[in-house]
């Protein structure tokens, strides 16, 4: 930790700390789908909000200024990508070994994972720039051995 700034790993740990045991007590009343199901409504909102965040922020909404923004993700090792095409009009990567999986495995959560943190992606962009859109098949959140992230700005 530097300058008393949480880097996004320790964001989503301590996030996961807090909630887990709700969540948890939450399925024991409505199931594990509806649980789930209302721990990623919430994380796509703020992931929305916080897509729209960085553009107000910024005053940027490229794609460029998008792939320097997800590349500060993996500064602290949390994540290893693969970048395989970079332009202004696409980036595609793969990123090899995620830090939130292990540490939501660690803390016994993963089966929340997906819920806790990758259902972000989607609707962060979204907010971000609606003109840009993310394609993504798999993670190593839900098992996979990569997760394979295309994001293109549209016409």
């Amino acid at each position: 930790m530097t300058n008393d700034k949480l880097t996004l790993l320790e964001r989503r740990t301590l996030e996961a700390k807090a909630i887990a045991p709700v969540i948890r007590a939450f399925t024991d009343v409505v199931g594990i789908d509806t649980a789930k199901e209302v721990l990623q409504r919430i994380n796509q909102d703020l992931g929305r909000e916080s897509g729209c965040q960085l553009t107000r922020i910024s005053g940027n909404d490229s794609l460029t200024a998008l792939a320097e923004e997800l590349a500060t993700w993996s500064e602290d090792g949390s994540l290893e990508v693969e970048i395989t095409e970079k332009t202004d009009r696409t980036y595609i990567f793969n990123v090899t070994r995620c830090k939130f999986a292990e540490k939501y495995e660690e803390l016994g959560v993963r089966d929340l994972g997906y819920a806790l943190s990758c259902c972000r992606d989607m609707t962060f962009v979204e907010g971000y720039n609606p003109k840009i859109k993310l394609r993504r098949t798999q993670t190593i959140m839900e098992g996979n051995s990569c997760c394979d992230f295309h994001y293109v700005m549209e016409e």
